[in-house]
Protein backbone atom coordinates (compact mmCIF):
# COMPACT_ATOMS: atom_id res chain seq x y z
CA UNK A 1 0.00 0.00 0.00
CA UNK A 2 1.15 3.62 -0.80
CA UNK A 3 1.67 6.20 1.50
CA UNK A 4 0.34 9.68 0.91
CA UNK A 5 1.20 13.59 0.64
CA UNK A 6 -0.45 15.54 3.65
CA UNK A 7 -0.31 19.04 3.40
CA UNK A 8 -0.14 20.53 6.90
CA UNK A 9 -0.88 23.92 7.74
CA UNK A 10 1.02 25.75 10.48
CA UNK A 11 -0.56 28.18 12.92
CA UNK A 12 0.01 31.94 11.12
CA UNK A 13 0.45 33.74 14.67
CA UNK A 14 -1.67 32.58 17.64
CA UNK A 15 0.59 30.41 20.20
CA UNK A 16 -2.40 28.62 21.10
CA UNK A 17 -2.17 25.71 18.74
CA UNK A 18 -5.95 24.41 19.13
CA UNK A 19 -6.76 27.66 18.01
CA UNK A 20 -5.49 27.07 14.70
CA UNK A 21 -5.31 23.64 13.70
CA UNK A 22 -7.91 20.58 14.27
CA UNK A 23 -6.46 17.47 16.93
CA UNK A 24 -7.07 15.52 14.04
CA UNK A 25 -3.74 17.76 11.91
CA UNK A 26 -1.72 16.34 15.28
CA UNK A 27 -2.64 12.83 15.08
CA UNK A 28 -1.45 13.21 11.71
CA UNK A 29 1.92 14.48 12.16
CA UNK A 30 3.03 11.97 14.42
CA UNK A 31 2.39 9.22 11.93
CA UNK A 32 5.14 11.29 10.04
CA UNK A 33 8.57 10.71 9.93
CA UNK A 34 9.45 12.85 7.15
CA UNK A 35 8.40 16.53 5.82
CA UNK A 36 9.55 18.99 3.48
CA UNK A 37 10.13 22.42 4.73
CA UNK A 38 10.52 25.92 3.97
CA UNK A 39 13.27 26.03 6.52
CA UNK A 40 14.68 23.57 8.99
CA UNK A 41 14.88 25.74 12.05
CA UNK A 42 11.43 26.70 12.20
CA UNK A 43 10.03 23.44 11.10
CA UNK A 44 11.78 21.55 13.86
CA UNK A 45 10.50 24.84 16.34
CA UNK A 46 7.09 23.67 14.70
CA UNK A 47 7.42 19.81 15.50
CA UNK A 48 8.63 20.84 19.22
CA UNK A 49 5.64 23.12 19.74
CA UNK A 50 2.68 20.96 18.92
CA UNK A 51 4.25 18.00 20.92
CA UNK A 52 5.52 15.48 17.78
CA UNK A 53 5.64 12.28 19.66
CA UNK A 54 9.04 11.12 17.46
CA UNK A 55 12.41 11.44 18.01
CA UNK A 56 13.30 14.76 15.62
CA UNK A 57 16.71 14.43 15.31
CA UNK A 58 16.13 11.04 13.68
CA UNK A 59 13.45 12.69 11.70
CA UNK A 60 13.81 13.48 7.86
CA UNK A 61 13.85 16.83 6.50
CA UNK A 62 13.84 17.67 3.06
CA UNK A 63 14.51 21.61 1.94
CA UNK A 64 12.07 23.16 -0.32
CA UNK A 65 12.08 26.80 -1.06
CA UNK A 66 12.40 29.95 -3.41
CA UNK A 67 16.25 28.36 -4.00
CA UNK A 68 15.66 24.62 -4.20
CA UNK A 69 15.99 23.16 -8.09
CA UNK A 70 13.54 21.55 -9.75
CA UNK A 71 15.92 18.64 -10.48
CA UNK A 72 16.51 18.34 -6.10
CA UNK A 73 13.21 17.44 -5.45
CA UNK A 74 12.50 13.86 -7.23
CA UNK A 75 14.08 11.89 -4.51
CA UNK A 76 11.50 13.86 -1.87
CA UNK A 77 8.17 11.73 -2.47
CA UNK A 78 10.40 8.14 -2.19
CA UNK A 79 9.17 7.22 1.24
CA UNK A 80 5.65 7.49 -0.66
CA UNK A 81 7.03 4.04 -2.32
CA UNK A 82 7.58 2.36 0.89
CA UNK A 83 4.04 3.07 2.44
CA UNK A 84 4.91 5.64 4.55
CA UNK A 85 3.07 9.13 4.65
CA UNK A 86 5.68 12.36 3.62
CA UNK A 87 3.95 15.80 5.39
CA UNK A 88 4.81 18.74 3.59
CA UNK A 89 5.00 21.91 6.40
CA UNK A 90 3.66 25.48 5.15
CA UNK A 91 6.45 28.37 7.10
CA UNK A 92 2.66 29.65 7.71
CA UNK A 93 -0.55 29.34 7.20
CA UNK A 94 -1.14 26.73 4.10
CA UNK A 95 0.97 24.85 2.08
CA UNK A 96 0.81 25.27 -1.49
CA UNK A 97 -0.72 29.31 -1.20
CA UNK A 98 1.69 31.97 -1.59
CA UNK A 99 4.04 29.03 -1.08
CA UNK A 100 6.93 26.63 -2.77
CA UNK A 101 5.20 23.91 -1.81
CA UNK A 102 2.69 23.43 -4.93
CA UNK A 103 6.36 22.35 -6.65
CA UNK A 104 6.25 18.65 -4.95
CA UNK A 105 2.80 18.69 -4.92
CA UNK A 106 2.45 18.84 -8.69
CA UNK A 107 4.52 16.21 -8.63
CA UNK A 108 2.78 13.99 -6.23
CA UNK A 109 -0.39 14.94 -8.42
CA UNK A 110 1.56 13.11 -11.91
CA UNK A 111 2.62 10.17 -10.03
CA UNK A 112 -1.11 9.64 -8.82
CA UNK A 113 0.21 10.02 -4.94
CA UNK A 114 -2.87 10.37 -3.04
CA UNK A 115 -2.74 14.36 -1.56
CA UNK A 116 -4.45 14.75 2.01
CA UNK A 117 -5.18 18.82 2.73
CA UNK A 118 -5.52 19.48 6.17
CA UNK A 119 -7.94 22.42 7.58
CA UNK A 120 -5.79 25.30 8.99
CA UNK A 121 -5.55 28.96 9.11
CA UNK A 122 -4.80 30.85 6.10
CA UNK A 123 -4.42 35.31 6.30
CA UNK A 124 -5.82 35.67 2.68
CA UNK A 125 -8.89 33.93 3.70
CA UNK A 126 -9.64 34.94 6.99
CA UNK A 127 -8.72 38.78 5.76
CA UNK A 128 -11.02 38.67 3.24
CA UNK A 129 -13.79 37.33 5.68
CA UNK A 130 -13.75 40.16 8.08
CA UNK A 131 -13.47 42.71 5.29
CA UNK A 132 -16.63 42.96 4.00
CA UNK A 133 -15.57 42.79 0.19
CA UNK A 134 -16.73 40.77 -1.95
CA UNK A 135 -16.28 37.03 -1.26
CA UNK A 136 -17.85 35.57 -4.13
CA UNK A 137 -14.85 37.01 -6.70
CA UNK A 138 -11.79 37.74 -5.39
CA UNK A 139 -8.11 37.02 -6.79
CA UNK A 140 -4.58 36.88 -4.95
CA UNK A 141 -2.11 38.63 -6.93
CA UNK A 142 1.08 38.17 -4.42
CA UNK A 143 3.11 41.15 -4.35
CA UNK A 144 3.22 44.81 -6.13
CA UNK A 145 5.84 46.26 -7.42
CA UNK A 146 8.59 47.52 -5.21
CA UNK A 147 9.65 50.85 -7.54
CA UNK A 148 7.29 53.48 -6.58
CA UNK A 149 6.32 54.53 -9.70
CA UNK A 150 5.43 50.54 -10.92
CA UNK A 151 3.57 50.28 -8.05
CA UNK A 152 1.72 52.90 -8.46
CA UNK A 153 0.47 51.81 -11.89
CA UNK A 154 -0.39 48.31 -10.68
CA UNK A 155 -2.91 49.95 -7.61
CA UNK A 156 -4.90 51.84 -10.80
CA UNK A 157 -4.72 48.49 -12.54
CA UNK A 158 -6.27 46.78 -9.75
CA UNK A 159 -8.48 49.07 -8.77
CA UNK A 160 -9.97 49.47 -12.01
CA UNK A 161 -10.48 45.82 -12.23
CA UNK A 162 -12.00 45.77 -9.19
CA UNK A 163 -14.08 48.69 -10.24
CA UNK A 164 -15.27 46.60 -13.66
CA UNK A 165 -15.48 43.10 -12.62
CA UNK A 166 -16.50 43.66 -8.78
CA UNK A 167 -13.83 41.07 -7.78
CA UNK A 168 -11.90 41.67 -4.62
CA UNK A 169 -8.08 42.42 -5.07
CA UNK A 170 -6.09 40.55 -2.43
CA UNK A 171 -1.98 40.76 -2.39
CA UNK A 172 0.63 41.32 0.45
CA UNK A 173 3.66 43.36 1.31
CA UNK A 174 6.95 42.70 2.69
CA UNK A 175 6.23 44.23 6.36
CA UNK A 176 8.81 46.64 6.61
CA UNK A 177 7.04 48.69 3.52
CA UNK A 178 3.35 48.07 4.72
CA UNK A 179 2.84 51.81 5.89
CA UNK A 180 4.43 52.67 2.31
CA UNK A 181 1.92 50.47 1.02
CA UNK A 182 -1.42 51.65 2.67
CA UNK A 183 0.10 55.78 1.83
CA UNK A 184 0.50 54.47 -2.00
CA UNK A 185 -3.26 52.96 -1.87
CA UNK A 186 -4.78 55.79 -0.32
CA UNK A 187 -2.98 58.35 -2.36
CA UNK A 188 -3.46 56.55 -5.57
CA UNK A 189 -7.31 54.95 -5.60
CA UNK A 190 -10.28 56.78 -5.98
CA UNK A 191 -11.66 58.09 -2.94
CA UNK A 192 -14.75 56.16 -2.46
CA UNK A 193 -13.06 52.66 -3.27
CA UNK A 194 -12.60 50.29 -0.39
CA UNK A 195 -9.49 49.54 1.25
CA UNK A 196 -9.15 46.61 3.90
CA UNK A 197 -6.15 46.49 6.31
CA UNK A 198 -5.92 43.40 8.18
CA UNK A 199 -2.80 42.67 10.16
CA UNK A 200 -1.88 40.52 13.05
CA UNK A 201 -4.46 37.69 11.99
CA UNK A 202 -5.20 35.16 15.13
CA UNK A 203 -2.89 37.50 17.67
CA UNK A 204 -3.91 39.48 20.40
CA UNK A 205 -2.89 42.15 18.36
CA UNK A 206 -5.39 41.62 15.30
CA UNK A 207 -7.16 44.59 13.15
CA UNK A 208 -8.81 44.48 10.61
CA UNK A 209 -10.28 48.13 8.74
CA UNK A 210 -11.82 48.45 5.65
CA UNK A 211 -12.02 51.91 5.44
CA UNK A 212 -12.70 54.14 1.75
CA UNK A 213 -9.53 56.18 0.41
CA UNK A 214 -10.46 59.27 1.43
CA UNK A 215 -11.16 57.74 4.71
CA UNK A 216 -7.51 56.29 4.95
CA UNK A 217 -5.88 59.12 3.86
CA UNK A 218 -7.27 60.66 7.03
CA UNK A 219 -6.84 58.17 9.48
CA UNK A 220 -3.43 56.28 7.95
CA UNK A 221 -1.67 58.30 11.18
CA UNK A 222 -3.21 56.42 13.68
CA UNK A 223 -1.52 53.03 12.64
CA UNK A 224 1.33 51.41 12.34
CA UNK A 225 2.31 48.81 9.82
CA UNK A 226 5.36 48.49 10.55
CA UNK A 227 6.60 44.87 10.95
CA UNK A 228 2.73 43.14 11.24
CA UNK A 229 2.26 40.46 8.91
CA UNK A 230 -0.72 42.79 6.88
CA UNK A 231 -2.59 41.41 3.87
CA UNK A 232 -4.39 44.17 2.14
CA UNK A 233 -7.72 43.70 -0.07
CA UNK A 234 -8.89 46.25 -2.73
CA UNK A 235 -12.50 46.65 -3.54
CA UNK A 236 -15.89 47.91 -4.32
Amino acid sequence: MSGRLILFPVPIGAEDVEASLPAYNLQLLNGCHTFIVEELRTARRFLKHVGYQQSIDETTFHILNEHTEPAEIGHYLDPIDKGEDVGLLSEAGLPCVADPGALVTRMAQSKCVEIVPLVGPSSLMLALMASGLNGQQFAFLGYLPVDRHQRAAAIRSIEQTAIRTGQTQIFIEAPYRNNQMLEALSDTCHPETLICVACDLTLASQTVRTLTAAQWRKQRQNINLHKRNTVFLVGV
